[in-house]
Formats: structure tokens, sequence, C-alpha cells
């Protein structure tokens, strides 16, 4: 196990080195200048160059490419051009917003989903197998945005039950700031609970035929028994790869339902950023997401050892 956690962490360094240089290179030929966009187009020349200059605008690529590297390492990923203050500091209080959001849409996305999908395999093309099958269809059908509005225009505006947007802070009570990113969290599960109800489905359903899994009804286990002793865990190793990769979706994804819900988050953030040629922040943005879908990823592959010790094993072998 310790041989193959290395070989993963090894390839996980490797991964974020070449991320890093992808995502510089790429922000770097973006057309237009930074400095044209914070003074404007009627600025002198001398004063574009004093501000590119501040900026370290007018260094080799190597250069810049290196003193933000170095940057990242000691948690300074810049200053913002447009705010003027640390990207780190822009970055953590918006995570105060995104992050719980993912979390929320994870958790309800699993407990939704797990259960279904062991329903739907356990009552194979009886009714409540077709009628999930249909449930999920829709589910992946309906863009989240869609179901976003449907959600506001429902529980927000008809019942009042749930503001329709914006973010009160956690200062204001742990159940107001709840209330503010649970319709964001279902809008945001809904299509991931769909894709993980097949998912667990199909995985049970493979389950369902191996021997060893016959060889314990024979002995007298009934179905539920069966399920939960020797199924369950065979059937959670594709589980567990969307799960990582779904919380990797649910960070990322939420540039859109933030906008819909006017949430003060990363995805918004990244949204201005991108409006304003603030490329100091974009570039921290990314490359923040994609150290998570590949940190994740890692995680999940760590996680099937601890599933079925045989994976890492054979993977090590």
């Amino acid at each position: 196990m310790f041989v193959y956690t290395l070989r993963r962490f090894v390839s996980l360094c490797i991964t974020l080195a070449a991320a890093s240089l992808f995502v510089f290179a790429v922000m770097e030929i973006l057309p237009g200048d930074p400095a044209e966009l914070i003074l404007g187009i009627n600025a002198q020349e001398d004063t574009l160059a004093a501000l590119r200059e501040q900026l370290g605008l007018n260094l080799p690529l190597i250069h810049r490419y290196w003193l933000w590297i170095s940057g990242m390492f000691q948690g300074d990923f810049g200053t913002s051009y447009t705010y003027s203050v640390p990207v780190t500091e822009l970055i953590g209080a918006r995570l105060t917003i995104s992050l719980p959001l993912a979390l929320m849409a994870l958790f309800l996305s699993t407990i939704l989903a797990l259960p279904l999908g062991i329903v739907a395999a356990a009552n194979h093309s009886k009714w409540q197998d077709i009628s999930l099958i249909g449930a999920t269809q829709i589910g992946i059908a309906v863009p989240n945005f869609w179901f976003a509005m449907l959600l506001v225009l429902v529980f927000a505006v008809t019942l009042h039950w749930f503001p329709s947007g914006g973010f009160p802070g956690w200062d204001a009570g742990f159940w107001q700031a709840l209330k503010a990113l649970l319709l964001p969290a279902i809008a945001l599960a809904l299509p991931q609970a769909s894709i993980l109800v097949r998912i667990m489905r199909s995985s049970m359903l493979d389950v369902l035929h191996e021997d060893y899994m016959r060889t314990a009804r024979a002995k007298g286990l009934n179905l539920r028994q069966t399920l939960a002793r020797h199924g369950l865990r065979n059937a959670l190793i594709p589980v567990v790869t969307i799960l990582g990769l779904q919380f990797s979706f649910l960070l990322a994804g939420t540039v859109i339902i933030e906008n819909v819900f006017s949430l003060p988050g990363v995805g918004r953030l990244v949204f201005q950023a991108i409006n304003q040629r603030d490329l100091i922040t974009v570039k921290a943005v990314i490359i923040l997401l994609v150290a998570t879908v590949i940190t994740v990823n890692f995680l999940v592959d760590v996680a099937y050892g601890l599933i079925d010790p045989r994976l890492h094993g054979k993977r090590s072998a």
C-alpha cells in the first residue's frame, strides 16, 4: 500500500507541475493588455509603462512563471489587478461560500442516490426500477440553471420559504446562511444525483450476478442481508470514482449557479475576473480548481486500496 500511494503521489506532483505550466501559458497568450484595461484606452503611454512595471508585466515570461510558482508555494498568489488586495484573501473569503455549497450538494446527491440506486437494482425491471430510471433521465436532461430558476420561482417567489438570492454571511447565523445555500445546493445536486443513481444501479446489478452473492443467498441470507454484507462494498468501487469527480465538478461548476443566485463565491469571482481581465486572479482560481481535481483523484485512488486491498496489490506489482 505504501509503494502504491507513493507512486500516486509522484504522479500527482508531476501532473500539478504540468497543469501550472499549461494554465500560465494559456493566460499569457490571451489578447489584450491588463494595464490598458485597468487605466483605460486613453491612458498615457508612460503611465501604462509604469503600471506594467509595477505589476511585473514587463518581466520575461520564464521569470514571471517562476515568481508565480514560488509565490504559490509560500501562499502568495499575487495582488489582484482590479481589487488591489492579495488574491489569497479574495479566494479565501469566497471559499467560505463555494466550499460549503459544493459539500452540501455532494452530501445531498449521495444520500439521495445511493439508496435509490440500490432500490432500483434490487427491483430490476419492476415498476420501482423503471420509475427511477425515468426520473434520472429527466434529472440528467434538465440544465441545473433552469432547475435553479424553477426552485426560485416555487420556493422563494411563491412560497417565500427561502431567499431568492444573495448571502447574508455566516455572521448572520448558521440557519440563515444555510437557507441561502440550500436551493443552490439542490440545483447542483440534481443532475449529479441522477448520474450517481445510474452508476450505483449498474454496479449493484453486476455484483448481484457474482457467484459469492448466489452462495450467500444459498446459505440462507435474504436479499437485504446479502446486499449489506457482501454486495455494497464491492459495488462502491466505481461509485467512489464518480463521487470524486462529482466533487471537483461541483466546486468548478458553481460559476453558473452562483450567478443565478447572486452568491459571492469562487465561481462568481472568476466570472468577474474574466470580464475585468484580472489575469492574476483568473490564474489563481483556475490553478486552485485544477489542483482540487487532481488531489481528489489522488484521494480516490488511495480510497480504492482501502475499499479493496486487491486493487493496490495489482497496481503496485
